[in-house]
């Protein structure tokens, strides 16, 4: 909280920290299921499942990516840099870097799966449209590069938390506490 101004707020409002969190769950979700369903024989039921449920997640995410980009250029809660100097630049840059791994993720897995020439669904509500067709040869460049991009996010997503909890144990500081549920998240 700034010492200019008491009724400054010391969390992001409700919508950046549920899409925030939201993020953080359907990441590792859709990271598991791949994991998962690589150690299955291939065709069989559960991992046909588990691919669906992971294209089904993986196109809520891009919906909840691109929202929390809209919100957060537009409306949402802005708040001072919770830290100075060469951590505030290397706070900013693991932030751009996620989202930028994350747009690049989304447009790799719709890719990946025109390739494919496979159709596709949203949790069999709706078809999803082949917008763009690609040579079948295309299919191993683009599922190589989903999946190294996966492990990148999850890395940087791990050492993003890990920096979360050095600011809450270590530093004491209020950085974590920012994006949690509280009563001034409006």
């Amino acid at each position: 909280m700034s010492s200019l101004n008491p009724v400054a707020p010391r969390r992001y409002d409700r919508l950046t920290i549920s899409l925030h969190w939201l993020t953080a769950l359907l990441v590792i979700g859709l990271f598991a299921s791949a994991q998962i369903w690589g150690q299955l024989e291939k065709g069989t039921p559960l991992r046909k499942e588990l691919q669906a449920l992971h294209i089904s997640c993986g196109i809520l995410l891009a919906v909840i990516v691109i929202g929390r980009l809209l919100w957060r250029l537009t409306l949402g809660r802005r708040l001072p840099a919770a830290n100075q100097g060469v951590m505030n630049i290397l706070a900013k840059a693991a932030h751009v870097a996620l989202y930028a791994l994350l747009l690049s993720q989304i447009v790799l897995g719709f890719v990946f799966r025109w390739a494919q020439a496979e159709p596709f669904n949203f949790f069999g509500l709706f078809d999803v449209p082949t917008l763009i067709t690609f040579d079948k040869s295309m299919k191993s460049v683009f599922g190589g590069l989903h999946e190294q991009v996966a492990w990148v996010i999850v890395i940087l997503a791990g050492l993003h938390a890990v920096m979360a909890l050095v600011h809450h144990y270590g530093l004491r500081d209020n950085t974590l506490r920012r994006m949690l549920p509280g009563h001034d998240a409006i």
